[in-house]
């Protein structure tokens, strides 16, 4: 479970550890949970401690077993550390925030191409959730008893957030929240005090989309719907990536309101499919950020390599409706 690493990883982006050790306590599988007190797990045999993820054709499966124990450790800052105050958005500030910080272990430990696994895990089942629930979906920032809101959209949007304004902006407003609350007794913090430190970190070109993560409930439709290929006479490879695209702003009762998108997303280009067992980082070809607007519109790209997959926000960082027609197989013309 690279106990080491997850220190490592998250110690000196936040905060100290007021602990010098982590245990984990294993119980049978009367129940399947694991919990995190302060400095120790309670860890079910049935969630983790019996599950074989070998090294030898691992790369295609998801290693919930440092996933979930990352996340546990993140709640000694976030939970533990940082309580927030009993109204609404309290889960943002401790399920979320550890959900982030498990995310940027797993990213230092299995690379950024591999965190494509555990983005698209979370995005599959947000969808799924909320299309299922009778009461009312609520924001990030004011999200109540609804996990699906704080654990897998928390996930994304935090992510997302950190790509483009920056892990450093990011971690300093962490770093100021976790300086101004932790151990500390009422007036306990609330989301409002994180966006409040997030705004003044990121500065005002980023507030749209602050407001759009956490105070909003915001969708985008993009898909990948043709991609094609052919070889330059001078060896080099020309591919025409046709993306469709549209922004949804829904109600708490799933009503959906199409609003004009002209947003970055990533557009990728690959010499094996992401997610396969096959994917490495040499696959990557061509991976940058371009501007898309609502509608369809095409990506005219030059590859040194010929490219076999396309497609637009290929890792699934955005919170998209549908996260199996971002990537597409390229046409040879």
């Amino acid at each position: 479970m690279r106990w080491r690493h997850r220190s490592t990883c998250t110690r000196p982006r936040f905060h100290p550890n007021p602990f010098k050790q982590a245990r984990i306590l294993e119980f049978p599988t009367y129940a399947n949970f694991t919990q995190a007190f302060a400095g120790t797990i309670p860890y079910s045999e049935g969630i983790g401690l019996v599950t074989r993820l070998p090294d030898t054709g691992a790369a295609d499966k998801i290693d919930m077993v440092t996933y979930v124990t990352a996340h546990e450790i993140a709640h000694q800052w976030w939970g533990h550390q940082v309580i927030g105050a009993e109204q609404q958005g309290p889960t943002l500030l401790s399920e979320t925030f550890a959900q982030y910080s498990a995310l940027l272990v797993m990213e230092r430990l299995y690379g950024r191409e591999q965190v494509r696994k555990f983005l698209k895990y979370e995005l599959d089942r947000y969808p799924r959730a909320r299309g299922g629930k009778l009461i009312e979906e609520l924001p990030l920032a004011r999200v109540e008893d609804q996990p699906y809101v704080y654990y897998q959209k928390g996930s994304l949007a935090m992510y997302w957030l950190k790509e483009v304004v920056g892990e450093a902006v990011v971690n300093r407003a962490l770093q100021r929240l976790i300086a101004q609350y932790a151990f500390k007794s009422a007036p306990y913090p609330n989301s409002s005090d994180f966006l409040r430190l997030l705004r003044e970190e990121a500065g005002p070109a980023h507030d749209a989309l602050i407001t759009d993560l956490f105070e909003r409930i915001s969708l985008v439709a993009a898909k990948a719907s043709a991609a094609s290929t052919h070889q330059r006479p001078d060896g080099q490879w020309d591919l025409t990536l046709e993306v469709e695209a549209r922004k949804l702003i829904a109600d708490g009762k799933g009503v959906e309101t199409e609003v004009p998108l002209d947003e970055a997303f990533d557009i990728g280009v690959f010499s094996a499919e992401p997610g396969a067992k096959d994917f490495k980082p040499a696959s990557v070809l061509l991976f940058e950020r371009r501007t898309v607007r609502s509608g369809k519109q095409q990506f005219q790209l030059v590859l040194k390599e010929k490219p076999l997959w396309a497609g637009v926000d290929p890792y699934n960082k955005r919170i998209d409706r549908n996260s199996d027609d971002n990537l597409r197989k390229v046409d040879l013309k």
